[in-house]
């Protein structure tokens, strides 16, 4: 896996960008896949950057691999903040107009839809998120 570590700041999600989208182009993802990973990689930096280590700043490290057959891509996100399990949020009832929503959990649920599998798991002192993606 490539590996990209940066400090956990909203100002570095371009350069995560870049890293991701770089390993993409390397295998011709489609466009369209391209943009969904996208938004799930902005979700998941932008709430590190948000909550992770709050009132502090830490690190996250970005890996990302592609293969297989058939052809997927993994991005892992890690951190050394406190521990949280996005996935075990419950999902938004988006039936509901967005003034009687609760706010929040609608970017997580998001990157769920978009995703084919995501995993959580806290291991060693970090937080550990893993995306797949077909491509």
């Amino acid at each position: 896996m490539k590996t990209l570590t940066v400090p956990a700041r909203t100002d570095q999600l371009e350069v995560v960008q870049e890293f991701i989208q770089q390993e993409l182009e390397n295998q011709e993802c489609p466009m369209k896949v391209q943009m969904q990973i996208a938004i799930a990689v902005e979700e998941i930096f932008v709430n590190i950057a948000h909550y992770a280590y709050k009132p502090v700043e830490g690190d996250a490290t970005i890996r990302c691999e592609v293969g297989g057959d058939p052809l997927e891509v993994t991005i892992q996100f890690l951190d050394h903040g406190k521990p949280y399990n996005p996935l075990a949020k419950e999902d938004p009832d988006i039936t509901l107009s967005a003034e009687e929503r609760q706010i929040g959990g609608l970017g997580i649920f998001m990157v769920k839809k978009s995703m084919d599998s995501l995993d959580y798991e806290y291991q060693d002192g970090k937080n550990i998120l893993t995306i797949k993606k077909s491509l």
